[in-house]
């Protein structure tokens, strides 16, 4: 069973998403069964920032002067004989996601429920610094999103 702790520094988000934190957690209802991770307890949290605050952590963690649309830090790398495990951190930036400005609420959301399950790999360990490891990971995301994208809206 996956957790998402949801935090929200951007009132946007609200217009977009109102019960966020149900929006995130039905996602991951819907889960591919490898990723359900079933007689687990598995913890993330889930930031809904903006591409001010994102651009910040973006330079302070990983040098980076700019802001972008998702950042993922894995709290630990080896948990496959644990029960319970924090999985880390995701940020999401509103700015990003709500671009084009008229995008209408189903259209949001999907881009959302996307970048989340990218970010949601990432904490796994998934990168795409390689080629062969970009098409590994969007293989993978694309599982995920056809397991969950009916379930959205």
């Amino acid at each position: 069973m996956i957790k998402v702790n949801v935090l929200s520094e951007e009132k946007s988000w609200t217009k977009k998403i109102r019960e966020k934190e149900k929006f995130f957690n039905n996602i991951c209802k819907f889960f591919p069964k490898k990723f359900k991770f079933a007689n687990r307890k598995i913890y993330l949290t889930l930031l809904l920032s903006n591409n001010q605050t994102i651009k910040k952590l973006n330079r302070k963690f990983r040098n980076k002067n700019n802001h972008t649309d998702v950042l993922s830090f894995p709290f630990q790398k080896n948990f496959k004989n644990l029960k319970e495990v924090y999985l880390g951190d995701i940020i999401i930036s509103f700015n990003y996601m709500n671009n084009p400005k008229n995008l209408k609420n189903n259209e949001f959301k999907k881009k959302v429920c996307k970048i989340f399950i990218h970010g949601f790999l990432h904490l796994l360990g998934f990168d795409h610094i390689k080629i062969k490891d970009y098409k590994k990971m969007l293989i993978e995301e694309r599982k995920i999103y056809n397991s969950v994208q009916k379930h959205i809206g």
